[in-house]
């Protein structure tokens, strides 16, 4: 019981890391497309959204795809 109670603390932090990562991320692509494009901020912000979230399932799919043809 008590690995398990370790192992949630640990994972908490981790979890706290990886939204302040992802917001940090969202927050720096938008300002690239700001500055790159010159697109206003919610145009941007959107596109640091959606953009991760498409090459997410993106990838679950190519990985999906990866392991079933490495079975063969």
């Amino acid at each position: 019981m008590k690995k398990i109670g370790t192992r949630m603390k640990n994972l908490k932090g981790s979890l706290l890391r990886t939204g302040i990562y992802t917001t940090g991320h969202f927050l720096i692509a938008a300002f690239c497309v700001m500055y790159i494009t010159g697109a206003n901020f919610w145009l941007a912000v959107t596109d640091a959204v959606v953009e991760p979230l498409i090459n997410a399932v993106w990838f679950f799919v190519l990985d999906g795809l990866w392991i079933s043809n490495a079975k063969d």
